[in-house]
């Protein structure tokens, strides 16, 4: 058996996420190339840093298509919640047929950061969910009481507008609290 180098690796795994539809977790790219789920976690750094649009969600790597015929409006809005409630909150969201991109925190030392999210319906919601458990993860929200933005993705202005409303009317958005 021929042995595959390092650069043929991340071609193929390269031309995987290109063709997938769905999310690859680091252990399929593993199974599929015969290393190690960290050898794979190196080759998508090395791949990032070539200025591939490659991100990292809770369902696993994406490759974000350049192509996108359908246009798309985004939205940030600014929440506050206990960790208890997230999984309520982002249901709202995505029953209004509206994306959760990604949630950011101001951290007092490390400034703004922010984290893929990437749910589109209760089915990638509770897989987000069940991530968090499994690896006992803490949300961002944990570090600043709360207070988060999310960057919300919709196909249209109503669908982000119903969305907002549905979060001011449960208390999630900052202009509803106290």
């Amino acid at each position: 058996m021929k042995k595959v180098t390092a650069d043929e690796r991340r071609d193929f795994i390269l031309s995987r996420l290109k063709e997938s539809d769905a999310p690859l977790t680091g252990n399929e790219l593993a199974a599929e190339t015969n290393v190690s789920r960290q050898i794979i976690v190196g080759d998508i750094s090395i791949l990032k840093a070539r200025n591939e649009p490659i991100i990292a969600t809770s369902q696993g790597y994406i490759y974000i298509q350049p192509k996108t015929p359908i246009s798309r409006v985004e939205r940030t809005v600014a929440c506050n919640h206990p960790p208890g409630r997230t999984e309520e909150e982002l249901n709202l969201i995505v029953d209004h047929g509206v994306t959760v991109k990604d949630v950011k925190i101001e951290h007092p030392v490390y400034g703004d950061l922010t984290a893929s999210i990437l749910v589109s319906n209760r089915k990638e919601v509770k897989q987000f969910m069940k991530k968090v458990r499994e690896t006992q993860a803490s949300y961002l929200l944990e570090l600043t009481n709360g207070i988060h933005l999310h960057t919300l993705s919709a196909t249209s202005e109503k669908a982000l507008d119903e969305a907002e409303l549905a979060l001011k009317d449960a208390g999630f958005l900052m202009d509803t609290m106290d």
